[in-house]
């Protein structure tokens, strides 16, 4: 029996999150083509007849701007010392750059066995990832290369394969009804954030948060009531989320609440409010509060 942490490690964009949901059956990371959408580290068990992997998604490594790209890279940067196997997920879509050297950087220094997995292979041009690879290999050294489309799901049941066979020999991590190490809140936040991203495409790119204020289980007639706030860092932001007459905000919470029902199975209820709250990606307090790691508590 197999069993083991596989961490999903790549630049921002280069479709981890895709992958994640794709390898656990189920959507666990919300999705958009805005970079550094995933904030947190999110944890995925998926069984196996030969064993148990836990995938672990995790933010895109990039040079960090303000103290939240710091914490979203720390996340990724704690992982890589606590997995059995890494995953480095790249755009083949893509052409390469000081991105990806940077990123072919960090993973190099980790321990574990490291698996190229080429992304958006059913978008790319194969002729001119050739080169791509082949440096790849000289800077790195990867036990496997594997081609995959996480969209279309192209051959994700040999990626499978492979991290199997590169984890340990023992027992299951969690028992086989688990699924994921994030709480109900995590998900209510993500997927209203997810709403915000595509409703307000190019407007409001990094300036959000959401604190779910208020989780109520659902009642004897199946009714979950949810109450958050959405954070910007500007007043000028403020109206950009409101829309005339509250159309956006309306637009919003409609598709926020179908995602919620769909992932809870049940009825919800979805109060939404905007609130300014200046300079939070620089507020050590407040990204505590969203569960993002601090060097201040990282592991030497």
């Amino acid at each position: 029996m197999k069993a083991g942490f596989v961490a999903l490690v790549g630049r921002p964009n280069a479709g981890k999150s895709t992958l994640l949901n794709r390898l656990v059956g189920q959507k666990l990371a919300i999705v958009s083509d805005k970079p550094q959408t995933t904030r947190n580290r999110i944890a995925g068990v998926r069984q196996y007849p030969e064993g148990q992997i836990v995938y672990v998604d995790t933010p895109g490594v990039h040079k960090p701007l303000h103290r939240l790209n710091v914490r979203m890279v720390d996340a990724a940067l704690d992982t890589l010392r606590d997995v059995d196997v890494i995953a480095v997920v790249v755009d083949g879509s893509e052409p390469g750059g000081a991105g990806d050297r940077f990123l072919m950087d960090v993973v190099r220094k980790a321990k574990a066995p490291r698996v190229l997995v080429l992304n958006k292979v059913d978008i790319c041009n194969k002729t001119s990832l050739l080169p791509r690879l082949a440096e790849y290999e000289k800077e790195v050294g990867f036990a496997d290369l594997v081609p995959v489309s996480a969209l279309t799901g192209e051959n994700v049941d040999r990626l499978e394969q492979v991290l199997l066979s590169h984890l340990p020999e023992g027992d299951p991590v969690y028992p086989e009804d688990y699924l994921t190490d994030q709480p109900e809140r995590f998900f209510v936040a993500e997927l209203v954030r997810e709403q915000v991203l595509q409703q307000t495409r190019d407007e409001l790119p990094f300036s959000t948060a959401v604190v779910v204020d208020k989780f109520e289980e659902a009642d004897a007639k199946g009714l979950m009531r949810l109450f958050c706030t959405i954070l910007v860092d500007r007043e000028s932001q403020k109206p950009i989320l409101v829309g005339k007459a509250g159309s956006r905000i309306k637009a919003i919470g409609t598709g926020a609440r179908k995602e919620l029902e769909r992932f809870f199975d049940t009825r919800v209820f979805l109060d939404l409010h905007v609130k300014v709250r200046e300079g939070w990606r620089e507020d050590e307090r407040m990204l505590d509060s969203l569960g993002l790691p601090s060097r201040r508590n990282r592991r030497v």
